[in-house]
């Protein structure tokens, strides 16, 4: 049973409770002197204990993610290699796995989609990623042979996984069902976290003789999922969203890259690129760059383009509720942007998954196939 079964958290739920239904019913021998009493007063106790907490750690480890697998958990390395699919990959982009999505008829392409994990190759910034993509139905059903399709490219926040997108916060799913339901376009899901050069946090900003991660996302990205897959290379083809840090580095792209993307959506997000033990010396003191990555001086210090932005905040347990006013305020046309406040929604999984669908509807009107 896989680290994120519902069966191995059972287990530890049920484990957890017999253990203290079995300290309450045997404490009255044990309370006797002698040290085999004393040895298993202490072993229900640590018993019990350990239980709790192993049921506590996989609840939160099936929230949030933190690792997806027991080798991952461990440390271990469990992949012996992958075989390349060329056929479906390009110059620039790998294809080194494919899964259906838990929908009826998903083993199926055409009825339920596909993912396929890629290493995404940085002709630029010389950065690999790897990524997921989620291609819709409607990609592989003949209807639409000669069709392109909108993308937009996902980030999560640090230092999460790209599976955090599928698993925990469900990104293909959601974008599957709400096309399903006529509330959005088919749209081309590009997955991946934004620490492409692990385990610096890097902002999403080109670091002075480090990972031109900016260059990544505004140009590699674009250029190599065009390449391979059918999606325009205009800005209205294209969109860029994410939460948290995910969320700071969609809005940054979208705001200083109108030429590439015509909408960003930032869930959770803050304004200003993080400086902190996780990201080093990210400017080596240019002060330009610096107020670069702020965004609100940004919107007031640079023309503005044509970009649409979505930002989220709530109006308890948000700790960017001022920035996201401030950053509504400084958006002058030819820009736009809309919010989702909520009322209340902390720093977290569920409060994005109220988000995602919503954005997503947004996200896919601010963009065009064509």
């Amino acid at each position: 049973m896989g680290l994120t079964s519902n069966k191995v958290l059972a287990l530890a739920v049920l484990a957890a409770v017999a253990l203290f239904a079995a300290t309450i019913w045997l404490w009255p021998r044990l309370s006797r002197r002698g040290w085999r009493a004393v040895l298993g007063r202490v072993g229900l106790l640590l018993a019990t204990q350990l239980a709790l907490f192993a049921s506590v750690g996989l609840a939160a480890n099936n929230s949030f993610l933190f690792y997806g697998s027991w080798a991952d958990l461990f440390g271990q390395q469990q992949e012996m290699g992958v075989v390349v699919d060329h056929s479906a990959s390009s110059r620039t982009v790998k294809v080194v796995g494919k899964q259906r999505l838990d929908v009826p008829g998903g083993a199926r392409p055409a009825i339920g989609g596909q993912i396929q994990k890629v290493v995404i190759i940085g002709e630029k910034s010389k950065i690999d990623s790897p990524a997921y993509v989620y291609l819709p139905p409607e990609y592989f059903q003949p209807a639409y042979a000669k069709r392109t399709f909108p993308a937009t490219v996902v980030l999560t926040g640090y230092p999460g996984t790209a599976e955090n997108l599928l698993k925990g916060l469900k990104y293909p799913r959601t974008a599957y069902q709400q096309a399903k339901d006529g509330k959005m376009q088919p749209m081309i899901l590009v997955m991946l976290r934004p620490t492409v050069a692990p385990p610096r946090d890097t902002e999403c900003v080109d670091v002075p003789g480090g990972p031109q991660t900016e260059t990544f996302f505004a140009k590699d990205l674009p250029a190599a999922v065009s390449e391979t897959y059918r999606v325009g290379t205009k800005p209205r083809n294209w969109g860029f969203m994410g939460n948290s840090t995910g969320g700071y580095c969609a809005l940054k792209i979208a705001v200083h890259h109108p030429e590439r993307f015509a909408a960003g959506a930032g869930l959770s997000a803050y304004y200003k690129a993080a400086e902190d033990p996780t990201t080093g010396d990210l400017f080596q003191g240019n002060k330009l760059e610096r107020q670069r990555a702020n965004l609100l001086w940004s919107l007031d210090n640079r023309p503005q383009g044509a970009s649409s932005f979505l930002v989220t905040t709530s109006e308890q347990g948000e700790g960017n509720l001022k920035g996201t006013r401030d950053f509504i305020k400084k958006v002058k046309a030819p820009a736009r942007v809309s919010s989702i406040t909520l009322d209340s929604g902390g720093h977290n999984f569920n409060t994005w998954r109220r988000e995602i669908p919503p954005a997503l509807v947004w996200i896919s009107g601010r963009l065009s196939a064509a």
